[in-house]
């Protein structure tokens, strides 16, 4: 079964959410950006090169509209393939673990399995950032201490949804979660 909703980003920008149910035991929640701007991308060619033009009619060295182009070519693809991520993946399994992927503007992809044994909670927290903002985030089981916690990790990262998405992704972790504590481990 899947089904997909629009949410909103912490900046209200819009977000949408797939979720997919797979097995009462597996789910994937895709939370998806938008797109890069055209309008955006254009204002900064434009500026930039603009600001070059202006100071090529001031030095009259042509190596200045060169190193412009060549900068805003490097920047934008710096941009595309290591900052703006389109989409960002939840895929939960009880029996496996939890993977989380980051798709970027340019294809890359980048992705993060945590098994389901060092797993000791999903949970939402809080944080403070210009305002309260809510986060998702996968908490680790320490190896040393039982009842530690050796490692937060943030889900999301990159979207940053309002608490009402978080809070539907975090029912359907817990529900998971559940699951696999009730389902008595294989010998």
């Amino acid at each position: 079964m899947e089904d997909e909703r629009s949410f909103s980003d912490i900046c209200g920008g819009r977000l949408a959410l797939q979720r997919r149910y797979y097995s009462p035991s597996c789910r994937e929640f895709c939370l998806s950006c938008p797109r890069l701007s055209l309008r955006s991308l254009t204002a900064v060619t434009c500026a930039v090169w603009l600001a070059a033009y202006g100071l090529f009619t001031l030095c009259e060295n042509s190596m200045i509209l060169s190193a412009a182009i060549f900068i805003t070519l490097l920047g934008l693809l710096g941009y595309l393939h290591f900052v703006k991520i389109d989409q960002e993946t939840l895929l939960i399994i009880d029996s496996l673990g939890i993977q989380m992927t980051s798709s970027y503007a340019s294809g890359k992809e980048s992705t993060t399995f945590i098994e389901m044994s060092k797993v000791k909670d999903v949970v939402i927290n809080e944080a403070i950032y210009m305002k309260v903002i809510y986060y998702l985030c996968i908490l680790l089981k320490d190896p040393v201490e039982p009842h530690g916690i050796s490692q937060v990790v943030p889900v999301f990262q990159s979207a940053k949804p309002r608490l009402d998405c978080l809070i539907e992704v975090y029912r359907s972790c817990q529900e998971i979660l559940a699951h696999q504590k009730a389902t008595p481990a294989s010998p």
